[in-house]
């Protein structure tokens, strides 16, 4: 048995969809991700035959499939074979000299279109009103670059990120701001190259209330415009 049918029969005997977006490393083994590229290479070595490319004297093209194999395992889908990172969370004495306000991080994103398989590149600005927990905070961008690092849509992110950061700090109040251009609007179909989408998900306080989700906005466009200063 094939490595990719002895995986896929493991998750669909554990009942686990394994969608583009999905994380499979449970079920994964040492010597596994090694195995699947090793599968890859010669499925990726056939689609550029059926390009019609020549990869025995194309000096571009030798040992292409090898890397497009390292690339996807190793990099732009690394988000399904990982584990997500320790979020090492620490107690924040909330009432008791603890931080009791909103953190905003910034985190820039490269994630993968899963319709046509392009780049999507952006940043995500997470919003956390303090609670019981606290990341340390390069947590909250492993984090989202992790959730990322997989094929997906923008809104799907969005949401992801929304979720592990609420299950990791165990706060009801998380806002998400994502924007991002994507290589299937730039470099196929309408070919905008100004293009850029946004998406945002709020909840508990930055959904109802009016100050906290003007708060997080404002803090948001004050990071937009530190950045272009830079």
């Amino acid at each position: 048995m094939s490595k990719v049918a002895e995986i896929k029969a493991k998750l669909e005997a554990a009942d686990i969809r394994y969608w583009a977006n999905d994380n499979i490393s449970q079920v994964l083994e040492e010597g596994d991700r090694e195995a699947l590229i090793e599968e890859a290479v010669p499925a990726f070595e056939n689609v550029l035959q059926n390009l019609v490319i020549d990869t025995k004297t194309d000096p571009n093209s030798m040992d292409t499939a090898r890397r497009m194999a390292k690339m996807y395992v190793n990099e732009i889908m690394s988000g399904r074979y990982e584990e997500m990172p320790n979020p090492s969370a620490f107690p924040n004495y909330v009432g008791e000299g603890g931080y009791e306000g909103m953190l905003v991080v910034r985190s820039e994103l490269t994630s993968l279109c899963s319709h046509h398989h392009q780049t999507v590149k952006g940043v995500a600005y997470i919003g956390i009103i303090a609670g019981e927990k606290l990341l340390g905070l390069s947590k909250y961008s492993r984090i989202a670059q992790w959730c990322a690092r997989r094929g997906t849509l923008q809104e799907e992110l969005n949401v992801m990120i929304a979720d592990a950061i609420q299950k990791e700090t165990g706060s009801e109040h998380v806002g998400v701001y994502v924007q991002a251009t994507h290589g299937c609007c730039e470099n196929r179909g309408i070919k905008a190259h100004s293009s850029l989408t946004q998406t945002t998900v709020l909840r508990g306080a930055f959904k109802d209330d009016m100050g906290t989700k003007k708060e997080f906005i404002d803090n948001v466009k004050l990071q937009q415009q530190f950045s272009c200063g830079q």
